[in-house]
């Protein structure tokens, strides 16, 4: 079979089993058939098979480990932002990448506690009421601090009740929190950062928007000078 053949091949396959993924025929969790399998079935090579699980395996429909047949994963918010993950890390080897990228985390979260501000419900204000008190309780503790400083910010990502946002907090970390981690352990840092925390927090019990809008944006620039140094 000629290249350009194989090519086709594969595109057959990936549109096959794309549809079956997407459809549910094939259910979130279930193994593909074995490679000998998937031959007889489209009647393709060895080479045509690995080429179609390599490519759905990189838009997240497959997860694919060596020695152990793919398992399918039905498409959703997780999966969009895994499938990008691999492009996001070479984007942040560019020059200013991971500023732009830290950037648009600050946009965002403004916009959130702005929302948070005007919309918030009152099991949403415990709720960061209770991630700030485990934010103050771990001032001492770096490791356990970065746990409660990430859970703090994660609980405004769900105020909006909007799945994508959750995503992107989780996508937010995992790209950012390497940086982070080569941060030196500072206790007085902590506690600059609860103090931060506790003023976005009371602009949002006060129903301030422009208040929480100021005090995020404050956080963060000011986070930014922290860790800048890490990114070099």
């Amino acid at each position: 079979m000629s290249p350009h053949s194989d090519k086709r091949a594969a595109s057959n396959v990936i549109r096959s089993l794309e549809r079956q993924i997407v459809s549910g025929e094939l259910a979130d969790g279930a193994h593909l058939p074995s490679e000998r399998e998937l031959m007889e079935i489209y009647g393709v090579s060895r080479t045509v098979v690995r080429e179609a699980v390599t490519t759905l395996a990189s838009r997240g429909l497959l997860e694919a480990r060596p020695r152990y047949r793919p398992i399918a994963r039905r498409p959703g918010y997780d999966t969009a932002l895994k499938a990008v993950e691999g492009a996001i890390g070479h984007l942040l080897t560019e020059p200013d990448g991971i500023k732009n990228l830290f950037n648009s985390r600050i946009f965002l979260e403004m916009s959130l506690v702005r929302h948070a501000a005007l919309h918030a419900k009152r099991a949403d204000i415990e709720s960061l009421k209770q991630a700030l008190d485990a934010n103050e309780a771990a001032i001492g503790q770096s490791e356990r601090f970065y746990a409660t400083d990430v859970a703090f910010h994660g609980a405004l990502f769900q105020i909006p009740r909007n799945p994508v946002f959750p995503v992107m907090h989780m996508a937010y970390v995992a790209w950012l929190s390497p940086h982070w981690r080569k941060m030196p352990s500072m206790p007085e840092r902590n506690e600059t950062n609860f103090l931060r925390h506790l003023e976005i927090f009371t602009a949002i019990q006060n129903r301030d928007p422009e208040a929480a809008e100021e005090a995020m944006q404050a956080h963060l620039v000011s986070a930014w000078e922290f860790v800048r140094g890490t990114f070099r």
